[in-house]
């Protein structure tokens, strides 16, 4: 398998070898050995302070989607409204998720080389259009943005809107995400981005008014939620757990959580400015518009003209290094560096931005 000396896709991140050694382990049952019930209180412990939140985090075996679409299905049923709050492709993608499980969806859609702002427009929808969940993506990965998520959930308490969900795969451990603070009822997550943790995990932290609802709604599926309520009381999970899975991500968060939030916020705004700094003194563009929020965990790069995504990505991988492209309407238009978790690294950073100069020296 190829791999790259400077990997720089916006998950899934490189793995530290400490995370890497709970698959070393050949695991009992986690049916049946309370060891593992014991890892999971305590990686859930870990979770909780770094989503923000004294409420209940729920530990699911897939990947971050897994997250997103069971917060969704566990609590929304046909007719329900759902208000999507949207600034890119994920965004967006949260209105046709609730489309397609019966939902009448409005959206409130912005650019997607933009942030949240107009919060008179969101106001005016939220209140003609009286939803049960708003949604919203905090860490935009395709465009490089981060949404400021506070007015949102001032709002939707003003308006007693019952939910909130809120996309942090791409934030959680790169920046603060204050789940209660901003009244977010599901702030969902995902293993493979800031935790630097393989996408074999994803989270969700569920409010009691959330909870509520998902008895009411009482959705039965793998992505199901409800089963969860009640799983650590009666050690009884709805499926055999990943000890494995749930040990490497307890690994990732005694990491993050070694080096304090506040320590790794800053490593990650450090290699952030580094990046955006040096993309634009060699000549290349940001993406973002420049009143929009750059996310201090990714940064998207407009290609340059005369430069095609595929000329781009295999000139930087005979550079040995790795990016992302992106998706829906700014496929082939830009490129991503990912600068999380683990490749939040100014030394990281510096040989990227040495290899992405020599890449792109004919067309700026």
């Amino acid at each position: 398998m190829q791999t790259y000396p400077i990997p720089m896709v916006p998950g899934p991140v490189k793995v530290a070898q400490e995370v890497l050694e709970a698959y070393q382990i050949n695991y009992g049952s986690s049916d049946l050995e309370p060891e593992f019930l014991d890892l999971y209180n305590r990686t859930e412990a870990n979770l909780q302070k770094i989503f923000g939140t004294k409420n209940r985090v729920v530990i699911q075996t897939g990947e971050g989607m897994l997250a997103l679409w069971g917060a969704m299905k566990s609590c929304i049923v046909p007719g329900d409204r759902v208000l999507a709050v949207a600034t890119g492709v994920f965004g967006f993608g949260m209105g046709d998720l609730a489309k397609s499980i019966g939902a009448e969806v409005e959206v409130v859609g912005f650019g997607y080389d933009e942030t949240l702002h107009d919060w008179e427009r969101v106001e005016q929808a939220i209140v003609e259009f009286k939803p049960k969940m708003i949604t919203v993506v905090h860490c935009e990965t395709p465009s490089g943005t981060l949404n400021p998520i506070a007015e949102l959930g001032r709002l939707k308490e003003k308006h007693g809107v019952p939910l909130l969900y809120m996309d942090s795969v791409a934030s959680a451990a790169g920046t603060p995400v204050l789940t209660d603070e901003w009244h977010v009822d599901l702030a969902l997550g995902g293993s493979q981005k800031c935790l630097a943790v393989p996408p074999s995990m994803a989270y969700v932290a569920v409010s009691e008014r959330a909870w509520e609802i998902i008895q009411e709604v009482n959705y039965a599926g793998y992505d199901a939620l409800l089963p969860f309520q009640t799983a650590q009381e009666q050690f009884y999970f709805p499926y055999t757990p990943n000890w494995a899975g749930v040990a490497a991500t307890y690994a990732g968060t005694e990491k993050v959580l070694r080096e304090g939030l506040a320590n790794g916020f800053a490593r990650h705004e450090k290699v952030a400015a580094m990046c955006r700094e040096g993309v634009q003194g060699m000549g290349l563009e940001l993406f973002p518009r420049p009143e929009a929020v750059s996310s201090p965990t990714v940064t998207a790069v407009n290609i340059p003209e005369g430069l095609s995504w595929q000329e781009l990505d295999t000139r930087l991988r005979r550079q040995g290094m790795v990016v992302g492209g992106s998706y829906g309407p700014l496929a082939g238009k830009i490129f991503r560096l990912g600068h999380m978790g683990s490749q939040a690294d100014p030394d990281l950073m510096e040989k990227a931005l040495a290899a992405l100069k020599e890449a792109v020296k004919e067309f700026v």
